[in-house]
């Protein structure tokens, strides 16, 4: 008969270059953050902090109207919250979906009981904006349209700016909701100037920071479409109990924050913020687009259609009579490299290849680089 332990071995986790889809590695000053003494969560001390994050949040969601927050929870809280705050069930909602986090979207809507309108496109693809078009001409009464910004499953980049303009022009009432979990730090998003009524993201990617935690910014829009709601939103999402306990003072009781986790994404976004929303970009995108093109160079392909490749992460085709998770074992086990494959059972055989945060520099291109070379020499 088995017996419970009396111990367990100490932790030794493994040095890794993580360059798959996220996370990310951590900036030693992030890490240093979260050596900090710990405060409570009701200390006035730490309401200080979270005023200032405040601050922080809405210059990366470069928003100063509405109210940009962070969800305690990955960034699949800030999808269902979005779902959960915005639509009620019976509202006509569209997704615009062509991988594996959009078509999560979808799933949270189906559950949330809307009327379900889904566009869909290869993978690889995205879905055309005239057809977009068509779908709200035909769907007037549409109260929110879903998209994912960066697809973290195919590396392709929808754009979320045109798509604003549509939705606008066509159907000016529909709200846009976006997922902004692999752009945010890495790629502009102007979530004010595009219209978007709600984004949202994580701290493990292009921020570098833990995974654990979801920031997102919602407009005066979204925030109306909350006042009026007849139905109520669970406890843990409810934006509006939220939005208390970060503004209000003396702060009201919601829940118990990872007060080191809000440590380390303070320091992640003054770290962004110290070197520029806009040299942060540029970095990550020469960081990307060095690494395809040399990728390129040795004769691969990619999955997504070149006009709209991200370039913090490349979905990279694995060649035929290749194993690419042999190769990806491989990476891990000989030379501490992670990066990922394909996600979902339909997924193609892909390799996903991320240079975010702290990795977006060709210097940690040119080690996955190399042990590409390593393993598969072309």
């Amino acid at each position: 008969m088995k017996e419970l332990v009396t111990s367990i071995p100490k932790l030794h986790a493994g040095d890794r270059l993580l360059c798959g889809p996220g996370p990310s590695n951590v900036h030693p000053q992030v890490l240093e953050a979260m050596r900090q003494p710990i405060n409570g969560h009701l200390d006035p001390d730490l309401w200080n902090v979270l005023l200032d994050l405040v601050e922080g949040l809405k210059a990366l969601w470069r928003r100063l109207d509405g109210v940009s927050l962070c969800l305690s929870a990955s960034g699949t809280s800030g999808m269902e919250a979005g779902i959960a705050n915005l639509t009620e069930p019976g509202d006509k909602v569209i997704v615009i979906h062509a991988g594996f986090f959009g078509a999560r979207i979808a799933e949270m809507a189906r559950r949330a009981q809307t009327e379900l309108v889904e566009l869909t496109a290869p993978l690889g693809q995205i879905v055309p904006l005239d057809q977009v078009q068509e779908a709200l001409k035909a769907n007037h009464d549409t109260k929110l349209v879903g998209v994912v910004h960066a697809e973290t499953s195919t590396g392709v980049r929808y754009p979320l700016e045109k798509l604003a303009h549509v939705i606008r022009a066509t159907a000016p009432d529909a709200l846009l909701l976006a997922d902004c979990v692999t752009s945010l730090g890495g790629e502009p998003v102007e979530t004010a100037a595009w219209d978007v009524d709600y984004a949202y993201s994580c701290s493990q990617k292009s921020l570098g920071c833990p995974p654990g935690l979801s920031p997102f910014s919602i407009s005066e829009r979204g925030l109306d479409r909350i006042r009026k709601r007849q139905h109520p939103v669970s406890f843990s999402f409810d934006i509006d109990l939220l939005a208390k306990y970060w503004l209000d003072r003396p702060a009201p009781y919601h829940h118990t924050m990872p007060i080191l986790q809000y440590y380390a994404l303070y320091e992640g976004i003054r770290l962004a913020l110290e070197e520029g929303l806009e040299a942060r970009w540029a970095r990550h995108e020469d960081a990307g687009r060095y690494f395809q093109q040399q990728m390129r160079d040795r004769g691969y392909t990619f999955l997504s259609d070149p006009d709209h490749q991200l370039w913090e992460l490349s979905a990279v085709n694995v060649p035929e009579d290749v194993d690419g998770k042999q190769v990806q074992s491989r990476f891990l086990r000989e030379l501490g490299i992670e990066i990922g494959g394909g996600l979902g059972p339909g997924a193609p055989p892909i390799w996903r290849v991320g240079l975010m945060g702290v990795n977006a520099n060709r210097e940690a291109a040119d080690r996955v680089l190399a042990a590409f070379d390593a393993v598969l020499p072309r």
